[in-house]
């Protein structure tokens, strides 16, 4: 893959993001890197779709909830051939469309096949991450360092990894711990990773559905840890056939 040669599609998983949306897909074209946002609405209330639409965006519905089912509705709606490279971010404004650029270089040189943002090494805006989102990046970078010898110090959900090599992945996680189940199984099988640091902002509009309540943040945790005994000591998946 030559630099600046691949096709780059963004994928924005979405639920009652109306106040932020507009701006962030704005923001992810004003880039000019990628051919195509794709905005998941998520069984949205609000005017989210209709937003995203209007600021340049395609939009796939998933009317059913899940963060998981969301992001995986996105990759199975990818232009067929030609994406090479794939995007993930959230549609809340936290995240730093303009930092795609860094993201993607090292992919793009052929050096990396998965790179991730960390907020934790980053610079974070006063009030952008919580004692728990914290607490929780540090111990699952622990554990899979144990499991598998590879260095996380997040799960940011701002990453981009070649096509391809997501293909391999078998993604199963339907909520909150597809971002962990991604970088496990990205180590299990040996992809080449890069954990750069990344700013992060607070959201711009809407509620956290993690962080936002406490149940949201038992929920998430819950699942997280599910996720991380599924894949750690669960049976290995065969990788799709290419």
């Amino acid at each position: 893959m030559e630099k600046n040669s691949a096709e780059i599609v963004v994928i924005i998983p979405a639920l009652n993001e109306e106040a932020p949306i507009a701006d962030v897909v704005c923001a992810c074209r004003a880039v000019g890197v990628a051919r195509e946002v794709l905005v998941v609405d998520n069984g949205s209330t609000d005017a989210t779709a209709a937003r995203a639409g209007a600021a340049g965006a395609r939009v796939v519905a998933q009317p059913i909830r899940g963060y998981g089912r969301a992001c995986a509705a996105g990759v199975a709606a990818l232009p067929a051939a030609s994406c090479e490279v794939v995007v993930f971010l959230d549609g809340d404004g936290s995240d730093c469309p303009e930092l795609m650029p860094q993201l993607l270089a090292p992919i793009l040189a052929g050096t990396h096949d998965f790179v991730l943002g960390s907020r934790t090494r980053g610079e974070r805006e006063p009030g952008s991450m919580n004692a728990p989102q914290l607490f929780a990046g540090h111990l699952a970078g622990w554990l899979l360092r144990l499991r598998y010898g590879v260095r996380y110090s997040d799960m940011c959900p701002f990453r981009a990894i070649r096509r391809d090599a997501l293909a391999r992945l078998a993604m199963r996680e339907e909520t909150y711990g597809w971002n962990l189940e991604m970088q496990m199984r990205a180590a299990a099988i040996g992809l080449r990773i890069l954990e750069i640091p990344v700013a992060h902002r607070c959201r711009t509009g809407g509620e956290s559905k993690v962080s936002g309540t406490l149940r949201g943040t038992f929920v998430a945790g819950w699942r997280i840890a599910l996720t991380f005994l599924r894949v750690a000591f669960g049976p290995r998946e065969k990788e799709p056939s290419r």
